[in-house]
């Protein structure tokens, strides 16, 4: 960082609690959203193998806990990681419905953090530019891993500084 982006192929579980624990993923919403979906990467190798509904449920709970023990301090992680296994725990179905209903879920899980993010940055943004009285552009200067470095796509700290920008607002 910073001229560099990196991209890495998560194929399971196993790479993704590796991924967590080396830090090669950080920000406490990317750190969640990263578990969820190297989740749902796995569910999708598990079609045709898990005998019924329980057993699915079964897994995906198991893999749950697994990806919590990556980072012990991650409380975005261990919040996201109940409210998926809750939400595991109401599905029925095939076991196959099951893996999919999960996938769908965490798929929602990186939408939402993407729309928040975005709310975020609106009114953060607006925020700004009230206490910034009789100007009509103001600098913005953020210390923390922001944007995608730290969150799905949009970021919170950053997504102040785009919303201004998009606004025409930041000089």
């Amino acid at each position: 960082l910073p001229f560099e982006f990196e991209y890495m192929k998560i194929d399971d579980c196993k790479q993704t609690w590796q991924a967590i624990r080396d830090m090669n993923v950080r920000g406490a919403p990317a750190i969640a959203i990263a578990a969820a979906l190297g989740l749902a990467v796995e569910c999708g190798s598990q079609k045709g193998k898990l005998a019924d509904a329980e057993a699915a449920k079964k897994y995906i709970l198991e893999q749950l806990e697994y990806l919590k023990t990556s980072r012990p301090t991650a409380v975005n992680l261990f919040n996201d990681c109940a409210r998926l296994a809750e939400f595991t725990k109401g599905l029925s179905g095939t076991a196959d419905e099951v893996l999919a209903g999960y996938v769908a879920e965490a798929e929602k899980m990186l939408e939402s953090d993407i729309a928040d993010n975005k709310a975020i940055g609106k009114h953060g943004g607006e925020a700004v530019l009230a206490k910034a009285v009789g100007k009509s552009k103001v600098k913005v200067l953020t210390h923390c891993n922001t944007g995608s470095l730290a969150t799905a796509r949009y970021g919170t700290a950053l997504g102040v500084i785009r919303h201004l920008h998009e606004s025409g607002k930041l000089e």
